[in-house]
């Protein structure tokens, strides 16, 4: 029998795409789901093996039902459910809970660190029931990660991780992505700087970093992504800084506007979120056809190679984030589906996936990520 895909929330842009990505690469049997039937017009005619089903999260009977139903009709233990359903702030570990219930692998395209601290809560139970789930699988969390262990992993010891991200206008997703950033600023986060916890302000200290052609040299900011404690946890470095920005650059000095400005009362206002979300999106409707919808990723690690200090370097450029997104948890997924990936437990993809299996799956996808090994003493 075929293995069977779960997508919540696979209508979104980025739930869209990832559908598209196993389409192409895997013979799925997928299922989308969505709130109303109206909205499964439109959805992109991927072939007879996917169709749509309405479903409310809310809704737990439901819910539970389809979750069982996938593994009661195909009788396969590598059944996967995708979680795209976000923002993810608002989100609990309801569907985690119920995959382990059930016994069906997890993933999910989640972003916020509040939703993957709930996520790892779930470890041991999750490993009890020999389900695999792997968390932070899109673009960044997600391939960017990868990237990281792949960087490190060119080192005989590593200190000091760089992240470092540029998105072109909307990057092709959805209203949902703006939430999120807006979401990223409400509240100082906890960074791992110098072997300690250390609070930092989401939008701050300004950084030119230098990304590969067509960006050059942008500016980006600190912000609060999973990435910044699952890394820290992952490997033993003492430092991870994550930074953000986007083009065109008015966009970073409208957003450094509202984290400095704006009454943080404000930005923990559900209407407010909304308002800054949904005008955000219009403008980059307008922006996009100039700047474009890529997303370009720059990797530094600092440590120690052959007893000489060095620097390991990752880059990656794609001209649609949305798509680079669902190139990041197709893969995972058909890892899932073939038994390549079996790891019982919940994790964030870069202590789950081997560097091994992550090269294959970029280069089966034409993601092209360049490495180097500096030298610096």
């Amino acid at each position: 029998m075929s293995k069977r895909v779960l997508i919540l929330g696979g209508r979104g842009r980025v739930g869209s795409h990832v559908a598209a990505d196993l389409a192409a690469h895997t013979d799925a049997e997928i299922t989308i789901t969505g709130r109303s039937h109206q909205h499964s017009k439109q959805i992109p005619d991927l072939g007879s093996h996917v169709k749509f089903i309405e479903l409310d999260l809310e809704d737990r009977d439901k819910l539970t039902a389809v979750i069982r139903g996938l593994q009661t009709d195909s009788g396969d233990s590598r059944n996967v459910v995708i979680h795209c359903a976000g923002p993810f702030h608002y989100r609990d570990g309801r569907v985690l809970e119920t995959c382990i219930n059930e016994g069906v692998n997890y993933v999910d395209v989640s972003d916020h660190p509040s939703f993957t601290r709930k996520a790892i809560a779930y470890r041991e139970a999750a490993e009890a029931a020999g389900v695999t789930a792997i968390v932070n699988t899109g673009i960044f969390p997600g391939i960017s990660n990868s990237m990281v262990r792949q960087s490190i992993e060119q080192l005989d010891t590593a200190d000091t991780v760089h992240l470092s991200y540029v998105v072109a206008g909307s990057g092709g997703a959805g209203v949902t992505v703006m939430r999120t950033t807006f979401l990223g600023l409400q509240r100082p986060f906890q960074a791992w700087l110098n072997g300690q916890w250390q609070a930092v302000k989401p939008y701050s200290d300004r950084e030119v970093v230098e990304f590969p052609a067509p960006y050059g040299r942008l500016g980006v900011y600190w912000f609060d992504v999973p990435e910044a404690f699952t890394i820290p946890s992952a490997f033993p470095v003492k430092t991870v800084i994550t930074k953000f920005g986007t083009v065109p650059d008015f966009y970073n000095f409208l957003t450094w506007s509202v984290a400095r400005w704006w009454h943080p009362r404000l930005l923990q206002t559900r209407a407010v979120i909304e308002f800054l979300s949904h005008v955000s999106h219009f403008m980059t409707d307008v922006t996009d056809r100039f700047s474009g919808i890529g997303v370009a990723i720059r990797v530094e690690v600092s440590g120690q190679k052959d007893g000489n200090s060095a620097k390991s370097y990752a880059t990656l450029v794609h001209e649609n984030t949305a798509i680079a997104a669902g190139a990041g948890t197709g893969s995972v997924t058909q890892m899932l589906l073939s038994g390549k990936l079996d790891k019982p437990g919940v994790w964030a993809i870069e202590e789950a996936l081997p560097t091994a299996l992550f090269t294959q799956a970029m280069h089966s996808r034409s993601v092209e990520i360049k490495q180097s090994l500096q030298m610096t003493a």
